[in-house]
């Protein structure tokens, strides 16, 4: 996984907002070397000596002020064409009906893929090599959705949905944040988008789809009668069971997912046992309370939970 940075663009999309950056950059350093060298010069050309009267004033050049009126309006006009051209790269206008839904929860990310049904959380998968059109959603503050090496950031608005295109030259997984202040664990709302080959994106596909599998014994079929018995049915979602709720992630698929809790920890045995034990300790302020499990109880979800995969 690549570490959060926008200067390795590996979009078009990103590429031509770097492209521009850089341009701009260096259109900026020219003017301020310039301005700042006359600066200079005047000070120790122009600066006053001993003895020396008030230097000659000169008003009224007409060459002096059509140079310095005419290349600012140059600089401006060729950068808001370059910038026009980048508006229509990065962000052209959205497909009719897009090929993922995202919705920025406190403190987690929901992704949906309106053609195939599969729904997951802070793990976004995309074929490599295709442009993906994206709808923003919010379900409840403003949240900013960032990949920087594969799209521009944008804002998910109450009410107000927004579009982007996102797309991986090849396969690789990205880091991505909100990155407008959104409350309390605003700094834990990472999630990661997993560019495939389109095969692998197929297979990915295909398995979340697959309802989740009913423990045939053990521990794991005694979590999963708990699960079933306390509140987590309230919020959570797990396809083949009664659990239909979409308040907190879906959970179908929970346990081949890479991260926990929007990126706080590592996806595995302990820290999922940890998280059930007291989310609060491990997120603080997150949504989930703290429902005190016994160590028992705590194995047994566990368990249970480590078979959805």
């Amino acid at each position: 996984m690549n570490a959060l940075t926008v200067f390795d663009p590996q979009s078009p999309q990103a590429r031509a907002i770097f492209h521009l950056a850089i341009v701009a950059g260096i259109i900026f350093a020219a003017i301020f070397v310039i301005v700042a060298g006359m600066i200079v010069y005047a000070l120790m050309r122009c600066r006053w000596r001993e003895g020396e009267g008030d230097p000659k004033q000169i008003a009224g050049n007409k060459t002096v002020e059509l140079v310095w009126t005419t290349i600012p309006c140059l600089i401006v006009v060729a950068l808001f064409i370059l910038s026009w051209k980048t508006m229509g790269a990065a962000d052209p206008p959205p497909a009719p009906e897009p090929d993922i839904v995202i919705t920025g929860h406190q403190w987690w990310w929901e992704a949906r893929y309106p053609k195939s049904g599969v729904v997951t959380a802070n793990e976004i998968h995309i074929p490599a090599g295709k442009a993906l059109s994206i709808r923003l959603e919010s379900a409840d503050v403003l949240h900013e959705f960032w990949v920087p090496e594969i799209g521009r950031k944008m804002t998910t608005v109450p009410g107000h949905p927004n579009n982007i295109w996102i797309e991986s030259d090849h396969p690789m997984t990205y880091l991505g944040v909100c990155s407008e202040f959104c409350g309390t664990e605003h700094a834990w709302m990472h999630f990661l988008v997993v560019a495939e080959t389109p095969e692998q994106f197929q297979a990915w596909e295909q398995a979340q789809l697959t309802p989740a599998k009913t423990p045939t014994g053990g521990s794991a079929t005694l979590g999963r009668a708990l699960f079933q018995q306390t509140s987590c049915m309230n919020c959570h979602a797990i396809n083949g069971t009664a659990a239909t709720a979409g308040v907190g992630p879906d959970l179908t698929h929970f346990a081949s997912r890479r991260i926990l809790g929007a990126g706080v920890a590592e996806n595995n045995r302990a820290n999922l046992r940890s998280w059930l034990k007291n989310p609060q300790e491990v997120k603080p302020g997150v949504k989930m309370p703290n429902y005190k499990f016994t160590e028992t109880e705590l194995t047994q979800l566990t368990d249970y939970i480590e078979t959805l995969q």
